[in-house]
């Protein structure tokens, strides 16, 4: 049998009868969308946080999409992020006809350079979308104090990033709010797709209750401003709902996994993943980096080890955003390490003796270069 960066079906067998009681009380609870378990989910997933707010969407695109949406973005407004990133994320700004703009990020630990943040801002710049990537977060310092020097919003990318932290404060809760990914591979993850955006703001959440439902402020009652249909359906918030009780545990194993990884592969010439000075690294994806990445990746099929690359192409060398004009060569950095990066079978019910079986065919195949 093939092993894949993830499966989900080891966590299925050990939690299957919690997650068919999930589903079997939403069924027989006669509510299908907006329920019990939407909101209850809701009010657990701030308080993880630490916040009062939690608006549970139909997918981690729209909880940016709507987020931004939500902090006053929109056709024109200039955007600051990252082109190393899942291309989702620039995906939900142009669906606002908002133009994203990218700065280089750190060859160390592939998180946004902030230091290059202030000589992106314009007159049409609105707001920083820092992408807290493969499970560690951003340094918000600088950008914080950058928003407040220019007036802008900040809104967390944290679909890589669930129950991180940076000295203490947790991912999600160091911006004006904090967009969510449930999607099945993600270190909370659903049985399907969904998302929510978390923020300390009222006026906030407000405007993300309407806007992920037609614009309405009650049930089919009058369109205030266009929204969408973007509901997290009840099933997945019940399912959530449960794994989120886990979520701590599911991060432990994920931690366990790293640190495998870190001894069993700590004599080889492959880079391994940074920890960023203050991070809480919550390792949703375990990124390594080689020069000969490619050369790896074909060996390691040899062993019937099938990896991913997270990301082969920077969203600014993608065709659909040609027109954003980027040259090749814009993000050195960026462009230098999609060449380089891999992803090695990462969560937390990774069997132990699948992760001997990557670190020893990684070992054979290295030297061999």
């Amino acid at each position: 049998m093939a092993t894949l960066v993830w499966d989900y079906l080891p966590e299925y067998d050990r939690e299957r009868d919690d997650i068919l009681a999930a589903v079997d009380k939403v069924f027989r609870s006669g509510q299908l969308v907006f329920g019990e378990s939407t909101r209850s989910f809701e009010h657990e997933f701030a308080a993880y946080h630490g916040l009062r707010h939690a608006v549970g969407v139909d997918n981690g695109t729209n909880a940016i999409k709507l987020g931004l949406q939500a902090l006053g973005i929109g056709p024109g407004d200039e955007v600051i992020t990252v082109s190393n990133t899942a291309a989702p994320t620039i995906v939900a700004i142009d669906a606002l006809n908002a133009t994203p703009v990218f700065v280089d990020i750190r060859a160390e630990d592939y998180l946004m350079d902030t230091a290059q943040v202030a000589t992106a801002i314009t007159e049409r710049t609105k707001c920083v979308v820092p992408v807290h990537l493969y499970g560690q977060c951003v340094d918000m310092a600088p950008l914080e104090r950058l928003a407040a020097e220019h007036g802008l919003s900040i809104l967390e990318d944290c679909a890589q990033s669930h129950g991180a932290r940076q000295r203490g404060r947790m991912a999600g809760t160091m911006g004006d709010a904090g967009a969510f990914s449930f999607y099945p591979t993600k270190v909370l993850g659903a049985y399907g797709d969904g998302g929510a955006v978390v923020t300390a703001a009222a006026e906030i959440e407000q405007r993300l209750r309407r806007l992920r439902y037609y614009g309405m402020a009650e049930r089919y009652y009058v369109v205030e401003t266009p929204g969408h249909n973007s509901r997290l359906d009840e099933v997945h918030a019940e399912i959530l709902r449960r794994k989120l009780g886990r979520l701590d545990e599911y991060i432990a194993g994920r931690r366990a996994v790293a640190v495998r990884y870190a001894e069993g592969l700590a004599d080889t010439d492959l880079g391994l993943p940074a920890l960023a000075d203050g991070n809480d690294h919550v390792y949703y994806l375990y990124v390594v980096r080689h020069p000969r990445r490619d050369e790896i990746l074909k060996a390691l099929l040899d062993y019937d080890i099938q990896l991913n690359v997270s990301y082969r192409w920077p969203v600014h060398t993608m065709p659909g955003f040609a027109k954003l004009g980027y040259a090749e060569g814009a993000l050195p950095v960026t462009e230098a390490l999609a060449d380089e990066i891999f992803s090695l079978p990462m969560y937390p019910s990774l069997p132990l003796d699948v992760q001997d079986k990557v670190i020893g065919a990684l070992r054979e195949v290295l030297t061999r270069f």
